[in-house]
């Protein structure tokens, strides 16, 4: 009894797979059906063009000046800066603009950072974010905004996520 409906079961099994099968045909139909369509598009679409007449559009002469004066304008203002709120750790204190290297959740992960920056000769501070609870371990500070970018770009090339900081008071 459990042979034959086992048999019966992979029959009806087998049946089923072999009866949901595309055939070749069809697809060659769809394909012809297609490439019909496009010929016959392209075809068309040639005469249904209006026809216009074009305007010539007068120019005046253009008169070459020579370039007496280059300005050169650097990027300064495009850097983006953060602004955030924070209170100083450790270190001797902070100016306007601060080069970050490190933010970390716990106050021990950024003291080791801060001593490896000491040992390499920055003046590494840990400042913390109280709003995200985070201490930022700061490499260098500057009171202006070009000094921060330069040391900013010099730290990229140890730290690619230096990014810089202006203390809101």
């Amino acid at each position: 009894m459990k042979k034959t409906t086992l048999l019966c079961v992979g029959i009806c099994a087998a049946l089923a797979f072999t009866s949901c099968k595309s055939s070749e045909s069809a697809y060659k139909k769809a394909y012809e059906k297609a490439k019909q369509y496009d010929t016959s598009a392209t075809q068309q679409a040639p005469q249904a063009a209006p026809q216009t007449t074009e305007e010539v559009a007068v120019v005046a002469p253009v008169e070459a000046k020579p370039a007496n004066e280059t300005r050169v304008v650097d990027n300064l203002d495009n850097v983006s800066v953060r602004q955030e709120s924070v209170t100083l750790v450790s270190g001797t204190g902070l100016k306007d603009f601060s080069v970050v290297v490190g933010s970390f959740g716990l106050v021990s992960n950024a003291e080791g950072l801060q001593q490896r920056l000491k040992a390499a000769g920055y003046d590494a501070q840990i400042v913390k974010n109280e709003d995200k609870n985070m201490y930022r371990v700061v490499a260098s500070t500057f009171a202006g905004k070009a000094d921060a970018v330069n040391s900013r770009d010099q730290l990229r090339a140890t730290y690619p996520d230096a990014w810089l900081l202006y203390n809101v008071r």
